[in-house]
């Protein structure tokens, strides 16, 4: 789902300000976390979270404290006393900005020679509240308003993120497909709930490699995993399991 879209829906209520901010930088810990470099991807999960908290800070009807006079730590302990905020926000997100927060505050923090590196780990963990905090302002900012496009941004921002993909230009590149029908069908997990055309979709197949005849043929063979309106694709439920198959098989791989 482009980022532009959940921009537009989280304006409707939070400041304009710290909405570009938040998403910029979920948008680059994602991109850190696909490329697996953990320990970024951690940083700039901190300041997704105090670009979460001055929003959340702003939209309780306060004034977001300037430079080095902000404390997150003041924020999250005050936000629960805020009642001009629904629930969700000043408790539930406010605790999963709190996790945030910590593992981001403590990257880099001294473990025991024989314990397993924490980085992957960690990153992984903070990618997932990250989502479902973004998720939810949406959800709140939403309230009352197009149900199923809503659902569909929450869906796409709270679906499962791995390092296995990258997006240049609008164009998405997946590793660990095998085949130009596994690339074709990974392509189109990342970007559900959206759809891309069959001809967009063949095009990006050959650029991962494939002949031009290989990625056409790709793009039929997934024809019963997919939803066809008039070319645009979208993965069904069976084509969602299948790509999970692969993406599964390849983690327990590494």
């Amino acid at each position: 789902m482009p980022l532009k879209t959940i921009d537009q829906m989280l304006r409707d209520q939070f400041s304009t300000k710290h909405v570009t901010s938040l998403l910029r930088h979920f948008e680059l810990l994602v991109a850190d976390y696909q490329k697996q470099d953990w320990p970024d991807s951690i940083a700039k999960s901190g300041k997704f979270v105090e670009a979460v908290l001055k929003a959340l800070w702003v939209h309780a009807g306060e004034v977001v404290p300037a430079g080095k006079d902000f404390k997150a730590g003041t924020i999250m302990d005050q936000l629960p006393s805020k009642a001009i905020l629904r629930d969700s926000l000043r408790l539930t997100v406010n605790r999963s900005c709190r996790f945030v927060y910590e593992v981001a505050s403590n990257r880099g923090g001294r473990h025991d020679a024989g314990e397993i590196e924490a980085n992957e780990m960690d990153a992984a963990a903070v990618v997932a509240n990250c989502s479902w905090i973004l998720g939810e302002l949406v959800r709140c900012s939403q309230k009352g308003l197009d149900l199923a496009q809503t659902k569909a941004v929450v869906e796409s921002i709270t679906r499962r993120k791995y390092p296995f993909a990258e997006e240049i230009d609008g164009r998405v590149y997946v590793d660990i497909a095998t085949s130009a029908k596994e690339a074709a069908l990974l392509i189109l997990y990342v970007r559900y709930p959206g759809r891309v055309q069959a001809d967009a979709l063949a095009e990006q197949v050959f650029r991962h490699g494939y002949k031009k005849a290989n990625s056409n043929i790709a793009v039929a063979r997934i024809k019963t995993l997919v939803d066809d309106s008039n070319g645009s694709l979208k993965l069904r439920n069976t084509g969602l399991r299948e790509a999970e198959r692969l993406i599964d098989a390849a983690v327990k791989k590494r």
